[in-house]
């Protein structure tokens, strides 16, 4: 003789058998940084360039893969003052020396390619590690802006 199960032993058994998926889905989703990410373009809102960020000594870095330019195997970075004066643009590393410190990036900075600029760093990952969210500041985070990467792989 079978001996049913009572109602709420039933429903843990189908809600536990329905996260499953969500479950795998969401230990898939990368938590890390580390990766293939397109920039959008401030001015145009249209997509940009490529970045790769890949972590070295327990620092980040990003490094532009492809450019928003068409041209961008010729493209140099005349606008840079520093070691990266008249370097191709692609392969210029363009974020430095970030570490996770209680769930940000920081301490770093990032370089503004077409200004030649270098900014104070941070940023975050959000939903699920599909989009970061890099703000470049002077001096504060309170003076600066913020833009959102998307994760290409």
């Amino acid at each position: 003789m079978k001996v049913p199960l009572p109602a709420a032993a039933m429903t843990l058994i189908v809600t536990l058998i329905a996260a499953l998926p969500v479950a795998k889905l969401l230990a898939s989703v990368p938590q890390s940084p580390v990766g293939l990410w397109r920039t959008t373009d401030d001015k145009t809102g249209k997509p940009g360039g490529l970045l790769r960020i890949y972590e070295q000594q327990g620092n980040f870095f990003a490094r532009i893969e492809k450019s928003g330019a068409k041209a961008d195997t010729a493209e140099i970075c005349t606008a840079c003052v520093d070691e990266r004066k008249n370097k191709p643009m692609v392969g210029l590393i363009i974020m430095r020396n970030m570490k996770l410190t209680d769930g940000e990036y920081e301490g770093g900075d990032i370089l503004d390619p077409r200004s030649g600029s270098v900014y104070g760093c941070k940023f975050w990952l959000e939903q699920g590690g599909t989009r970061l969210v890099v703000r470049g500041f002077i001096g504060i985070s309170l003076l600066g802006r913020s833009q959102t990467w998307k994760r290409e792989e």
